[in-house]
């Protein structure tokens, strides 16, 4: 690679990456987690951010590993997101995977997390920022149908839906 080569890739935009598990009760309920460092929004899914060179399944399963003290069944992906910057926060790729887990003995990792609680989907916006409900409520959808992967920007689909 030139020097010319090296300049293009260095200022290419940074993409963060993001991968999460939507797993569900045997009811259907979807197991959400309670974050300690975020007040303002303390729920969410288990997931988080991609490290370098971590591929988005490598990062669902790490991350439920570490949030959970579980290992994690990656079954399949359900929803891409591209989320739009907000500063300070730069774009990023969510990706949601349909996990299971083997039991719900669950061994938090107490500087990040305080609890979970199983949450109907039809109430996933009562605890959720919009955009994570909307992907959520997504990924849930997919799920339920047994639709492949879907697209979605910002958490609304901007693709028809392939069945």
């Amino acid at each position: 690679m030139d020097q010319s080569d090296d300049d293009f890739f260095a200022n290419l935009p940074a993409t963060r990456g993001a991968a999460g598990g939507l797993i569900r009760s045997t009811s259907g309920d979807v197991l959400l987690v309670r974050r300690v460092y975020d007040p303002e929004r303390p729920w969410g899914i288990p997931g988080g951010i991609m490290e370098a060179d971590e591929s988005p399944v490598a990062a669902c399963r790490r991350e439920i590993a570490e949030e959970l003290g579980v290992t994690a069944r990656v079954l399949a992906p359900l929803v891409i997101d591209w989320v739009p910057s907000r500063p300070p926060r730069t774009a990023a790729y969510q990706w949601l995977f349909r996990v299971e887990v083997p039991h719900t003995d669950f061994r938090l990792q107490p500087d990040e997390l305080s609890g979970w609680e199983w949450v109907p989907p039809s109430r996933l916006s009562e605890y959720l920022a919009a955009g994570t409900a909307r992907r959520l409520e997504a990924a849930v959808s997919v799920d339920d149908q047994g639709l492949g992967l879907v697209y979605l920007e910002d958490g609304h689909a901007v693709l028809p839906a392939r069945t």
